[in-house]
């Protein structure tokens, strides 16, 4: 607790500063917090509404949600 930052947030128990950038801005929403740690040239930026990522994958969602089910289970509690 308090020693993270980044994509995974801040862990330090104050969700004001969850969307803290790598240049120590805080980003009100999550497409703005994503494009700060966006590669430039590697990948196209967010826009304004985040798109589903099953989506570009079809067939994966049910692989995805038993990912899920996983780190919302209890050894991750």
């Amino acid at each position: 607790s308090g020693q993270v930052r980044g994509l995974c947030g801040t862990f330090n128990g104050d969700q004001r500063d969850e969307f803290t950038t790598p240049e120590g801005d805080v980003e009100p929403g999550v497409a703005a917090f994503a494009n700060a740690f966006r590669a430039a040239g590697a990948c196209p930026a967010l826009g304004p509404g985040i798109p589903d990522p099953c989506d570009g994958f079809p067939g994966s969602r049910e692989r995805a949600e038993a990912a899920c089910t996983v780190l919302m289970g209890p050894a991750f509690q």
